[in-house]
């Protein structure tokens, strides 16, 4: 198979990968970020904060707000004042906990239960492997993010001269 057709494949896969997360989510009755807030608090055992679970998660600090209101709202998580620091460190209410144990837990078993189906030898491979594409993809795609913000501002100004009807 040859480069692109390899690409295209591993694509489908990622993307496949991602619907089973979602419908997972769904299944539960959790939006795709809430599952992943969830997925964060449980999986550390630790308490985080937003900017942790965002760290933690990729996912957006807004989106991740958003979530995190609502959870609190519904009284699955509680807000913690760290200090005298603005962040606050967040924590599973007893409610959160057994909503987690219902849907994350039994994700997380389905994780378990196929990576465990990969040989010690395949999880090593796969992880390494997977890893260092990820890695390459981050350096080749640097250039990309770096030339976007540089054609963003370049797109600043030239709308900017447009209002100002001055050439640039």
């Amino acid at each position: 198979m040859n480069a692109s057709k390899c690409l295209s494949e591993f694509n489908r896969i990622m993307k496949e990968n991602d619907k089973i997360y979602r419908n997972a989510a769904k299944a539960v009755g959790l939006s795709y970020c809430s599952f992943w807030i969830l997925y964060a608090l449980r999986n550390t055992q630790e308490l985080l904060t937003q900017s942790e679970i965002c760290y933690e998660t990729y996912l957006p600090k807004q989106t991740v707000n958003s979530a995190l209101k609502k959870l609190e709202h519904e009284n699955y998580i509680e807000l913690l004042n760290i200090n005298d620091r603005k962040s606050k460190q967040i924590r599973l209410t007893e409610k959160g906990a057994a909503l987690a144990e219902k849907t994350v837990d039994t994700i997380v078993l389905s994780e378990q239960r196929s990576f465990y189906g990969l040989s010690t030898e395949e999880q090593e491979t796969f992880l390494h492997l997977f890893q260092k594409y990820t890695d390459l993809l981050h350096v080749n795609t640097q250039t990309l993010t770096d030339s976007s913000l540089e054609d963003n501002s370049l797109l600043s100004v030239t709308e900017r001269s447009k209002n100002d009807h001055t050439i640039i």
